[in-house]
């Protein structure tokens, strides 16, 4: 079966977004070029990648090649929910990032999860034969906002540990850090154990 890619050269939204509550949340990038959207499924640790690597790309490119690049956005103009109903193409195995110079646009490749191991020359490349992608091109400005959006969602879930970083739940928290001994309401609990 020949692979299905997915483009979008102008989304009207690229954003990552969950679905659950804290601790128990999936994961979602979701293209919107209307009428089209197509939503993937993918880790929080791989929307941190993304956003973390998509802000040094930004500023390794105004660096090198001197294009104008906005500054880290202080604010999110886009805080809507994803567009529902949410049915995933594909869950996210690589990932791919570059710079268009041509078009002045951040290109985003999201390739399916497969068995065997992807070929690097698949990524950002329209070969018959490989994974399904999600190909997304961004403006310098899409990409800012889609990084500090990816942040924040990545923040709203549970609290980290004060001392292990791990992430505290409401049932309480049996930190290393302490050895074995539970320090009261920093870890989830009311009670002070002896």
């Amino acid at each position: 079966m020949a692979r299905e890619i997915h483009v979008f050269r102008t989304p009207d939204r690229f954003v990552a977004g969950t679905v659950g509550e804290p601790g128990d949340r999936a994961f979602y990038l979701q293209a919107v070029q209307e009428p089209r959207v197509v939503s993937v499924l993918l880790e929080k640790q791989q929307v941190k990648v993304l956003a973390d690597r998509m802000g040094l790309l930004l500023d390794e490119v105004a660096r090198r090649f001197g294009a104008t690049v906005p500054p880290q956005a202080e604010d999110v103009s886009d805080v809507d929910p994803l567009v529902t109903p949410i049915d995933a193409e594909f869950r996210v195995g690589t990932m791919g990032l570059g710079w268009d110079a041509d078009a002045g646009a951040v290109v985003v490749e999201l390739l399916a999860i497969t068995e065997t191991e992807v070929d690097e020359s698949v990524v950002l490349d329209d070969t018959e034969e490989g994974p399904d992608a999600v190909r997304v091109f961004l403006t310098p400005i899409q990409a800012r906002e889609f990084a500090l959006r990816s942040t924040r969602v990545i923040a709203a879930g549970r609290p980290p540990c004060p001392l292990c970083g791990e992430p505290l739940s409401s049932r309480g928290h049996m930190c290393v850090r302490t050895n074995g001994y539970k320090r009261g309401e920093i870890f989830g609990t009311a009670e002070l154990e002896e």
